[in-house]
């Protein structure tokens, strides 16, 4: 049996490819050759050595600067030149246990949060008393999984007692805000003023309601989920919906959510952002939830799914009445116009947001709409890009800003001395390629597996091998395939 100086010793000549060091928990260590991006829009530097205390950043100093602590009988792990990013903060999680009647037992979700360099989540709207109990369960290292922050879903327009109890019913479970959905004015008014007694931040999925952007400049809103509410509070008068709109056809719902950018009048909507900036309002788009309708060939046939994508989650995604998000039996190439004209307005109301001193976030609303957890939280950091943002500014939105909407950017989201070490190891230049973040049986369609993947995701100093929870998953989703008889293009 060896000895714990011997497993250090060997780990300390490990590779970074190598995965001796995977959910390994050591009070101090150190990974070496780092070339390292802060998260606060500045470039990178190195190559340093982070030295982890305590589960936090101890100190970062160059090689030859540390070389009294590299002499010490600690454990390394070197980067060998790759680039070292904050953890990534998923600032619109889902978690999931059942897909179309299909159990999807955890850690397939945590794994590929944690192998896409999601260190932390929030969630809104799951289970509550299961997302409290992992927690707690994952602060404490009982399960590897993410940091978690719970927001549990209040929906709809409710009575204002039922209101009254059910967020000091949450509030007493010790939750760290709520997510309100398709509230009307005034019940969205009552539950804000309740929740901000308790000191409880908002995540907001405003909806086609009577309420809009403004609703949430009054009260304050933490964030706006998605995009709902923004340019409807700058319409002239209310969207051109046919005659026969029927908002509980989701076919409807969103092909005509394709068309409410377009409508928005842009000197009002400039006034809407400036009034969102003003109040604190921060907005996080899940840009990537929405990608299947402006090409939905590219989002059933990513390269993922063949080996990730869990046959719960493969049969929700077929288009269904059943299954929220699935409306794609009627969908036409003039709705993917419609949807790619849409996607411009967005894009260029996220940047005049920007310019004005707004505060934008990342997340991915995985589990929906051909999104996969962890895969759609990437793709949502490239499309950020797209939107026109420099990787740098893309890398501190996935960081220091969601951070600091979380009330963490004391200690979360950069790697600074002091800050928790939440931490992501690539083997390759993001600023240079987003896409090197994709795991490398995915990034390298041209055959080259000389650069790509993330392949280390540490969270609080406790380190995790991408490739080795990858694996996993795909066993994972093998057994489910075989056990109910679904495969990925296989009915």
């Amino acid at each position: 049996m060896k000895t714990l100086l011997s497993v250090m010793l060997l780990c300390a000549t490990a590779a970074i490819s190598q995965p001796q060091l995977h959910n390994q928990k050591h009070h101090e260590w150190l990974i070496t050759n780092a070339m390292i991006v802060a998260g606060v829009g500045t470039p990178a530097e190195g190559p340093y050595d982070i030295h982890i205390k305590a589960g936090r950043i101890h100190a970062i100093s160059g090689a030859k600067d540390d070389a009294k602590v590299r002499q010490l009988e600690l454990v390394q792990l070197d980067a060998e030149g790759g680039y070292v990013l904050p953890g990534f903060i998923n600032m619109h999680a889902h978690t999931m246990y059942n897909r179309a009647g299909i159990d999807m037992a955890q850690p397939y979700q945590h794994y590929l949060w944690l192998a896409s360099g999601i260190t932390t989540v929030r969630d809104l709207g799951s289970d509550t008393k299961v997302t409290l109990k992992e927690r707690e369960q994952s602060a404490a290292g009982e399960i590897i999984a993410p940091r978690m922050f719970v927001y549990p879903g209040i929906w709809g327009n409710q009575r204002k007692e039922d209101l009254d109890k059910t967020i000091k019913k949450y509030h007493k479970q010790g939750v760290d805000g709520l997510k309100f959905g398709m509230m009307d004015k005034e019940t969205f008014h009552h539950a804000s003023k309740i929740a901000a007694k308790y000191d409880l931040k908002i995540a907001n999925h405003v909806g086609v309601e009577d309420m809009t952007a403004w609703d949430n400049i009054e009260a304050g809103t933490t964030t706006i989920e998605h995009w709902y509410g923004v340019p409807d509070a700058a319409l002239k008068g209310v969207q051109n919906f046919p005659p026969d709109m029927n908002y509980s056809n989701e076919l409807h719902r969103f092909r005509y959510a394709g068309r409410l950018w377009q409508e928005a009048d842009q000197e009002k909507l400039q006034a809407v952002l400036q009034g969102m900036v003003d109040a604190g309002v921060a907005w996080n788009p899940t840009l990537v939830i929405y990608e299947a309708s402006r090409d939905l060939q590219r989002a059933t046939s990513s390269p993922w799914f063949q080996d990730y994508l869990h046959p719960g989650l493969e049969k929700f995604f077929k288009p269904s009445a059943d299954s929220h998000g699935s409306f794609f039996w009627g969908w036409t190439s003039t709705d993917e116009v419609y949807w790619k004209n849409n996607y411009q307005i967005w894009f260029k109301a996220l940047r005049d947001f920007a310019e004005k001193g707004g505060i934008i976030t990342t997340g991915e609303d995985g589990g929906y709409i051909y999104q996969l957890f962890g895969f759609g939280y990437l793709r949502e950091l490239m499309l950020h890009q797209e939107a026109g943002f420099h990787p740098l500014e893309v890398i501190k939105h996935a960081t220091v800003n969601s951070a600091k909407v979380l009330g963490e950017g004391d200690r979360l989201g950069q790697v600074r001395i002091g800050y928790s070490a939440d931490l992501v190891i690539i083997n390759g230049n993001p600023m240079a390629d987003l896409s090197v973040l994709w795991p490398r049986n995915i990034k390298p369609l041209t055959g080259d597996e000389s650069t790509g993947g993330i392949l280390w995701t540490i969270k609080a100093g406790v380190p995790y091998h991408a490739p080795t929870m990858l694996k996993a998953v795909r066993e994972m989703v093998k057994t489910s395939r075989a056990e109910h008889k679904i495969g990925y293009l296989v009915d």
